[in-house]
């Protein structure tokens, strides 16, 4: 029987958020003598799978997995100025935990202080000087109510996992904490002595009542799929301690003692009544009531599994990179802003702290850590997603403030093939993943007369070309400059790809294909070798001769480019190859010389073109 022995030791207790501790309750016991605790409680303790401390700590870890609150002693001695308070701290104070270990405060921790400086960080870690020990002669024993997101969001911050957060985080009863406080001194005068020394001190401003929930009948027949006998679902209700307020033909409105705090909404409701009825005692029905249907995947899944097996019949493996990534890839990229990062709230590391915006860097780490293991070739490629904030942050739904979408990553280092008898092994280069991407372009049906190219060069790119389709970017294809392959400590030239693929899905064709037949007259092909400005490009070149001869010219080609000797400076030497082919007859030497003179004629006229 709880008795206060006198007032002796008199401790303040003053809650200045009560919002994140609505309820604080706290007494004194005077005159304790800390010792080992007696074989009874070990053998409890050992049996939970807990390790014996000390009585006092012993009991308060009992009373906690006996009645579920958790409790916590503090040494009387150390609290200045006889006064607890619950409060918060100024960012980052330092503050020492239980462990030794010296952690700074968030301005959201609620902690138990004393006067001078923190004692305790609230329901979740105690510290290293206010803790009981053997020296202990008076005790202020707590027994509190904590909000559980405020524990929830402190133990992650702090990386702490303790019996007391577990239960914190997933609502303990407000309105046990008296009793157990009660509990637990009753207990520690039994086996450390003392006196309880004080009146219990209980801060509860705003009680926390019991809540109503509405039970339907129908969703109780409809989510348990049988209808149970209404008196069999009252006595299930009222065994569980959830008191019927009202009853009629339709239902039943119940008041949830504060210990359910699990119980919020009818479901949760029908859930009690089923695991007590027995999942056993439902009947399941021999027939099924609905039609099953083979559906087909969806056309963007089959499309990704289709390149997936291209890109690996071409040597390729395939990686999975995490999303998470560091802050500092965007900031070194000078390309991706910090400000449109998508941050962790907690993060389980600084190396871990941010949602990534492009695959590279996660392909550049992969390269790396082969490197690191002695291998040097290698082909890869990566579907995955990427993240980050629009610029415009305005509008109530959140969700719209982020953009997702899926890319592709190709990305290649080291020697085309391993080195064989038969073959003259050399690296890969540029061009190699810009044939496999026009490779991949090909397969999902892009036509190439809809493609422009540009050539630009960025802080990830040293050689950068990009593929556009009415002016949106779907793949850009690059050798990684030297000031990225250095932060992660390459050697070796790499080259990668990255392809917008929900954006390059967008400008497939129509499912319609049209086949033409194999054509029935021979091609022929004309070589022109031209004396040309630097600044021209190949791409140029081609788009013109296109417009300037629909009818026959089916393909052009470059095969050498030259810039030395006998080549003026600011000049280089383009040798072009051009496929004509007439559908309805075979081509004369007539016809196509014609040909190539009208493109010959447009290469100077616009270009300033000379044959060599």
């Amino acid at each position: 029987r709880f008795e206060v022995d006198n007032h002796d030791l008199d401790i303040e207790v003053i809650v200045e958020d009560n919002k994140a501790c609505p309820r604080y309750t706290g007494v004194t016991i005077s005159g304790v003598h800390v010792s080992e605790s007696p074989d009874w409680l070990k053998n409890k303790l050992n049996a939970l799978g807990l390790r014996p401390i000390n009585n006092v700590v012993d009991i308060t870890n009992y009373v906690l997995h006996e009645t579920g609150q958790p409790l916590h002693a503090f040494d009387a001695a150390g609290i200045a100025g006889n006064k607890v308070i619950v409060k918060k701290l100024p960012d980052n104070t330092p503050f020492v935990t239980l462990d030794e270990e010296e952690r700074k405060l968030h301005t959201d921790d609620l902690m138990i202080c004393n006067e001078k400086e923190g004692m305790c960080i609230a329901g979740v870690f105690g510290g290293a000087t206010s803790g009981v020990t053997e020296k202990t002669k008076d005790i202020f024993l707590e027994s509190a109510y904590f909000d559980p997101t405020h524990i929830r969001k402190t133990s992650k911050r702090h990386m702490l996992q303790t019996d007391a957060s577990f239960r914190f985080e997933r609502g303990a009863d407000p309105n046990i904490t008296e009793y157990a406080l009660k509990r637990a001194a009753i207990l520690i005068k039994e086996v450390a002595g003392g006196t309880i020394s004080s009146e219990i001190k209980d801060v509860y401003p705003d009680p926390i009542e019991k809540w109503p929930v509405d039970l339907a009948y129908k969703n109780v027949d409809r989510l348990i799929g049988k209808k149970i006998d209404r008196q069999v679902i009252k006595d299930i209700l009222t065994d569980l301690e959830l008191e019927v307020v009202e009853e009629t033909a339709d239902g039943l409105r119940l008041l949830i003692p504060t210990f359910k705090a699990d119980v919020t909404r009818d479901v949760d409701v029908i859930e009690e009544i089923i695991r007590i009825y027995g999942y056993n005692n439902i009947e399941f029905s021999d027939k099924i009531y609905s039609s099953v249907q083979l559906r087909a995947r969806p056309d963007r899944e089959k499309l990704q599994n289709m390149i997936s097996d291209y890109l690996t019949s071409q040597g390729l493996s395939e990686i999975m990179n995490n999303s998470l990534t560091k802050s500092e890839y965007a900031e070194r990229s000078g390309i991706f802003e910090d400000k449109n990062s998508v941050y962790l709230l907690n993060p389980l590391s600084q190396d871990l702290n941010v949602l990534r915006q492009t695959l590279l860097f996660g392909g550049l780490e992969v390269v790396a850590y082969n490197l690191n293991r002695k291998v040097s070739n290698l082909k890869l490629y990566e579907f995955g997603k990427v993240y980050r904030l629009k610029e415009d942050r305005t509008g109530d739904n959140a969700l719209e403030k982020y953009h997702e979408e899926k890319h592709l990553m190709l990305i290649f280092s080291g020697m085309k093939q391993a080195e064989s008898w038969n073959a003259v092994p050399g690296k890969v280069d540029l061009f190699d993943v810009k044939a496999l991407v026009e490779g991949i372009l090909e397969k999902l049906g892009i036509e190439r007369d809809k493609l422009v190219l540009e050539e630009c060069s960025n802080n990830l790119f040293a050689e950068d070309l990009i593929y556009k389709v009415n002016n949106d970017k779907l793949v850009e294809v690059g050798s990684v400059s030297k000031k990225q392959l250095d932060a992660f400590d390459i050697r070796q030239g790499v080259f990668s790809a990255v392809i917008n693929w929900d954006l390059l899905l967008k400008h497939l064709p129509g499912s319609d294909k049209l086949y033409e037949p194999v054509a029935r007259y021979p091609e022929v092909r004309r070589d022109l070798a031209l004396l040309l400005d630097t600044a021209v490009k190949f791409n140029d070149l081609k788009n013109l001769a296109f417009s300037t001869e629909r009818k026959l010219l089916k393909s052009v080609g470059i095969f050498d480019i030259y810039q030395g000797d006998k080549i003026p400076e600011g000049k280089k030497s383009y040798a072009l190859s051009f496929i004509l082919q007439d559908k309805e007859k075979t081509l004369n030497d007539k016809v196509i010389d014609k040909a190539m003179k009208r493109i010959q004629m447009a290469f100077e006229q616009n270009f300033g073109a000379e044959l060599r």
